[in-house]
């Protein structure tokens, strides 16, 4: 079990600058510098983000913010030489977790998933679980510190989902001949079932090695 939260540690690591990438990618879209990828001749993935930049900007520039500060809230060192700052930047983590989650929401209603119904089934599912995890970490007794650390474990996890899911997508593209639209949906409940489990993982395997108030 040590080893495979050895091995948690890094890969969020890897997936949060992947989300970032996809951000700065996303936004040289929306300005015209990149093009849309467009599978098969079909409808370019963002053409639903395009259409409506301001939603998509609220959302993923947040984002950005949510995955660089992320790994920063796991560094125990870091919370020990600068407490102040790890308090700061672990407020500033949960707001925009929180501007992330009620877009979230919102963009199946705006926007038309790729996914379908299926898709959206799981936005607003795994956007509800993320909203309240962030909830739960905020309210934490400030006393009880290593339950404000699990909920933010679960939180974050949520947010990273988001690479796993593109990385599924691209499996699915290689070995399936399934259209986007019929495995789109799917690709969410994988990916962010599989990073609902592997924070228990990480939670259940460091409680023991981590005092409950850190």
């Amino acid at each position: 079990m040590k080893k495979i939260t050895k091995l948690l540690r890094p890969l969020a690591f890897l997936l949060a600058f992947i989300v970032v990438a996809m951000v700065i990618r996303r936004v040289l879209v929306l300005r015209g510098v990149l093009t849309s990828f467009t599978p098969g001749g079909g409808k370019p993935f963002d053409l639903g983000f395009s259409l409506h930049p301001v939603i998509t900007l609220l959302h993923i520039l947040p984002g950005a913010v949510f995955m660089i500060l992320g790994p920063m809230q796991f560094l125990p060192n870091l919370r020990k030489k600068y407490p102040a700052f790890s308090r700061r930047s672990g407020r500033v983590f949960l707001l925009s977790g929180f501007i992330i989650g009620v877009t979230a929401l919102v963009m199946p209603f705006v926007l038309l998933p790729i996914g379908g119904v299926n898709e959206a089934a799981a936005v607003l599912f795994f956007g509800t679980y993320f909203l309240v995890a962030l909830g739960k970490a905020w309210a934490a007794d400030p006393s009880r510190s290593g339950k404000s650390r699990e909920w933010m474990i679960r939180a974050f996890a949520m947010g990273l989902a988001v690479a796993t899911t593109r990385l599924i997508v691209a499996l699915f593209f290689v070995f399936s001949r399934l259209s986007p639209h019929e495995f789109f949906g799917t690709a969410f409940w994988i990916g962010f079932t599989l990073h609902a489990f592997a924070a228990e993982i990480w939670i259940n395997s460091t409680r023991t090695l981590l005092p409950l108030a850190e």
